[in-house]
């Protein structure tokens, strides 16, 4: 009987069977859902999409409040002037991924992409730099912020996928040693967050092994490779929200 009165007690306090969750959802564009379509026209450039996992999540759980501020091309800059105002002290449960724009991704796809396997290399190695050296401190202003704001909530931090299956399916494109020093710069990233996100006592949650076997290259991939509209290359499809991200947010939630 005790035994299961403390497993109906867990299962009451999770956030995700709570009656009153005050859910907000921030971050960048993998957060937004860009590249899943279906997109709210209100949101604008934001480019928020109903089929990303923050909006599936609610639409499963009816929390008793959903705010989905997370915006394409949102950097920690833009969470602390632009977000964060959608989190409050009644706010119970956040979701956030951020830290790839700042660390200069896009601009590093871009390049690896377009000027050759050198190029590449030295345009991950500037971004893995930034990453270890200055994101950390952006991070956690960040992070500080949150925290201040709703002090009660928790907190999951979800990082990034790798990019590529290596060696993979793939007959053109860049070279698999691009492709596995892009790899490699998701797992650098992914190594500061989540270092940042224990020293605030939230939570990461890792969506590298969701999808694993579902990069691009792969036979049944959930990420865009370079596709229009440009701005859709290299993030999630729905099923990248639905499959990938979801699932591992459901479960750190």
């Amino acid at each position: 009987m005790a035994l299961l009165l403390a497993v109906a007690t867990l299962f009451l306090a999770s956030p995700a069977n709570a009656a009153s969750v005050n859910y907000v959802a921030l971050g960048d564009s993998y957060a937004a859902g860009v590249g899943a379509g279906n997109y709210d026209s209100s949101s604008g450039n934001c480019s928020r999409s109903y089929n990303a996992f923050p909006e599936l999540w609610s639409s499963a759980n009816s929390p008793a409040s959903f705010s989905f501020v997370a915006c394409s091309g949102a950097k920690t800059g833009d969470v602390l002037n632009s977000q964060l105002s959608a989190v409050n002290s009644s706010t119970t449960l956040i979701s956030i991924t951020i830290g790839g724009n700042d660390a200069g991704f896009a601009s590093t796809m871009e390049t690896c992409v377009l000027q050759g396997t050198s190029a590449c290399l030295s345009s991950v190695a500037t971004d893995e730099s930034y990453a270890d050296n200055t994101l950390p401190g952006q991070l956690g202003q960040v992070y500080s912020a949150i925290r201040a704001k709703a002090p009660n909530a928790h907190v999951v931090v979800l990082g990034y996928p790798h990019l590529y299956e290596v060696p993979g399916s793939c007959w053109f494109g860049i070279s698999d040693t691009s492709r596995t020093a892009i790899n490699g710069a998701a797992d650098t990233l992914d190594t500061v967050i989540n270092k940042a996100a224990a020293n605030a006592g939230f939570t990461f949650a890792d969506v590298r092994s969701a999808f694993s076997g579902h990069e691009i290259c792969s036979n049944d991939e959930w990420l865009h490779s370079t596709t229009l509209p440009i701005d859709e290359s290299y993030h999630p499809t729905a099923d990248g929200q639905s499959l990938g991200y979801l699932p591992v947010f459901e479960n750190a939630a």
